[in-house]
């Protein structure tokens, strides 16, 4: 299966989870796509509002495995060396999920869509996205307000930007500066059809 350390990082992770949604006969993976500040929480957790969907945030789970996370990349590699097997164990037991992370690489998104399609998961994927300036205003008005648990700032995204890759496969693209209630019905739609 896999070593010792990883299988106590994916318990840890699903001891953290709370009620699971109700099993479906084929269950959703929604893979997540964007730069910080752009509204990848806000709207996985309004999709989650509207269809039963477990959401998967990885700035949660990163402070589950790392209390005081230093975003390293060998810190970022046992966090979603962890939430991959997670996914898939949750997928087999047949429940929806959403994959709330920047997901900018094409390559970590790959294994993704090769654990939806080897478990003949419905795959949906979403590129979330909002103007700089929007992006900027949000990170501002971040500090010190609760709701968020990213630490990501507007230096963070600079960092990040040049990292976007283009998404490979058929995806739902979602500017959170606008009503995106028009495109949380769209995905939905998809998710139950």
């Amino acid at each position: 299966m896999y070593d010792t350390r990883l299988a106590s990082d994916v318990q840890r992770l699903r001891d953290s989870l709370g009620e699971l949604p109700e099993p479906v006969a084929r269950p959703a993976l929604v893979v997540v796509s964007g730069l910080p500040g752009t509204g990848k929480s806000f709207f996985s957790r309004k999709l989650a509002e509207r269809v039963p969907l477990l959401v998967l945030e990885s700035d949660v789970l990163r402070k589950t495995l790392f209390p005081s996370p230093t975003y390293s990349a060998e810190e970022s590699s046992q966090v979603f060396r962890a939430i991959h097997p997670l996914a898939e164990d949750l997928l087999k037991e047949g429940v929806s999920l959403v994959l709330d992370a920047t997901n900018l690489s094409e390559r970590f998104r790959e294994r993704l869509y090769c654990i939806a399609d080897r478990l003949g998961a419905r795959l949906i994927v979403v590129r979330v996205q909002a103007p700089p300036e929007v992006v900027r205003q949000r990170m501002q008005g971040r500090a010190g307000y609760s709701d968020t648990v990213s630490d990501a700032d507007w230096s963070v995204y600079l960092k990040m930007r040049p990292s976007a890759e283009p998404i490979s496969r058929n995806h739902f693209v979602v500017d959170t500066s606008r009503d995106i209630s028009p495109a949380i019905e769209r995905i939905v739609r998809e998710i139950t059809r």
